[in-house]
């Protein structure tokens, strides 16, 4: 006689144990005992992420809800950050990938960035004027002056109150870099140029309304020295003062221009 077979067989491989009762999930569809009806307990394709709890065979177990990973845990370890369960593996916020995980700051390269721009923004900006203290300025020309004394240029006729020294720069170019003079100090600064032109053999065309001026510039702040000014009156300038022993420099200007925009290339 052939033996009935009532009801259906779990569908969990391991089991297969037959029920009268079968129950059917409604997530895979497939038929399962009384002990692997719950999706989390075998292995449903319908789970979804999130915490879970499962009673399988016995015990309450944790699903973890890293998206691939079948892990439980038979205590809920919850992601502070996201609020979900995951196993001991992929209890990190690294590890399981948490929608809450701040991407770190490039606090290094952000750095760099800043460095390079202060770079370049200096790299293509115009040389600023250096001016010295005048104190500084005074004290060095003090110091000078005993020794342009014994080498400098000048009309020997000059009674010696009415000398001013100078450490002459002359124009760019030129062989010598500069020379040692001294002139009266109720010349006027025309005067001055065109006496140290004579002395230094420089081109002298500033009689030429379109040619480029032999100028005399202010050796710390390069600005070019009003050409009827006296010498005297330059050493008691507040704004761009002279100083007997100190530094100045003779250039060809544009008409326009009134200035030498970096003095160190002159004094270096």
């Amino acid at each position: 006689m052939t033996e009935l077979e009532i009801g259906q067989h779990c569908d969990v491989e391991h089991c297969c144990q037959l029920d009268f009762l079968p129950f059917v999930c409604d997530g895979c569809s497939r038929v399962f005992c009384l002990t692997h009806r719950k999706r989390d307990c075998h292995d449903c394709t319908a789970v979804t992420t999130g915490s879970s709890r499962a009673q399988c065979e016995g015990g309450i177990q944790y699903t973890c809800s890293y998206t691939g990973c079948s892990g439980r845990e038979l205590v809920e370890v919850l992601c502070p950050f996201c609020k979900k369960h995951f196993c001991l593996r992929h209890r990190h916020q690294p590890d399981h990938k948490c929608e809450k995980l701040e991407a770190p700051k490039p606090r290094m390269s952000a750095t760099q960035q800043l460095v390079k721009e202060i770079v370049d923004s200096k790299k293509f900006a115009p040389p600023k004027k250096v001016r010295r203290g005048a104190k500084n300025a005074e004290t060095a020309a003090k110091v000078a002056l005993m020794k342009l004394k014994l080498h400098a240029l000048g009309d020997k006729a000059l009674p010696q109150p009415e000398r001013i020294y100078f450490q002459v720069y002359l124009p760019k170019g030129e062989k010598d870099k500069s020379k040692p003079m001294f002139f009266c100090k109720k010349w006027s600064i025309g005067k001055v140029v065109d006496y140290a032109a004579s002395i230094a053999g420089l081109k002298n065309d500033n009689n030429k309304a379109a040619a480029k001026k032999l100028r005399v510039c202010h050796a710390e702040t390069g600005a070019a020295l009003p050409m009827d000014s006296s010498v005297e009156i330059c050493l008691s300038s507040a704004e761009n003062p002279l100083y007997n022993g100190g530094n100045i420099v003779i250039e060809y200007l544009d008409n326009e221009s009134n200035e030498i925009v970096d003095t160190s290339l002159y004094l270096s």
